[in-house]
């Protein structure tokens, strides 16, 4: 079930869709993977699209990536990992205004537009919005919104040399959007569902299939 998102939902948010990465797992640039014909990039800027009309991209340096069609930049630490893509969207939101930026994984290609306008409308200045999840963290912090007012203490993180993602989280306002309320959005292990290898691809495209017989059956 996509519930759809909320009018006006993300109004002052940057969608950031997080690529780049070595995808030593795939062996190729997981980026550019296609899932029901749909480059995995292409659909998570699909997905914020929905949200909010500021889409860019993070970690694209490849010249593949023009076509995308979306704005770049680099990280503002380089080497750091997922921190430095989080670091830069939401230096990227600050520097125009914003209240923060909305992370999407680009490997994540189930993640449904209602889920992410209820994790954006959650998000005030000093907070991150994660949703809650079935990983071994227990939320996804790479689907999540980060507000501007984060960026002192993720800066402090970068700069001590503390590359998790969440290292910074115990100085902020974290809210874990519940297990519940992400379930209304559909089923958490296939909405969060990784594309990592060749063969979690050709998993993704038998979910797709269910899911449109799913949403076929819905109908009146």
């Amino acid at each position: 079930m996509n519930i759809p998102a909320a009018p006006g939902a993300g109004t002052g948010i940057l969608g950031a869709v997080m690529a780049g990465g070595l995808s030593r797992r795939y062996g190729t640039d997981k980026a550019f993977a296609r899932v029901g014909g749909i480059p995995l990039v292409r659909r998570a800027a699909a997905a914020l699209r929905s949200v909010t009309g500021r889409v860019v991209l993070l970690g694209g340096d490849d010249d593949r990536y023009v076509a995308v069609g979306l704005e770049t930049r680099p990280d503002v630490v380089p080497g750091v990992g997922a921190l430095g893509g989080v670091q830069t969207a939401v230096a990227w939101a600050r520097d125009e205004g914003l209240v923060g930026a909305l992370v999407l994984a680009c490997d994540m290609p189930f993640v449904p537009s209602g889920l992410l306008a209820e994790l954006a409308d959650g998000l005030h200045h000093g907070s991150v919005v994660v949703p809650a999840s079935h990983g071994p963290r227990g939320f996804e912090p790479l689907c999540a919104a980060y507000g501007t007012g984060c960026m002192e203490a993720i800066d402090a993180a970068v700069g001590r040399g503390d590359r998790a993602v969440i290292s910074f989280f115990s100085e902020v306002d974290v809210k874990v959007l519940a297990p519940a309320a992400v379930s209304r959005h559909g089923d958490p292990d296939t909405i969060f569902f990784n594309v990592n290898r060749p063969e979690d691809r050709a998993l993704a495209e038998s979910l797709l299939e269910e899911l449109a017989r799913d949403e076929e059956g819905e109908k009146p």
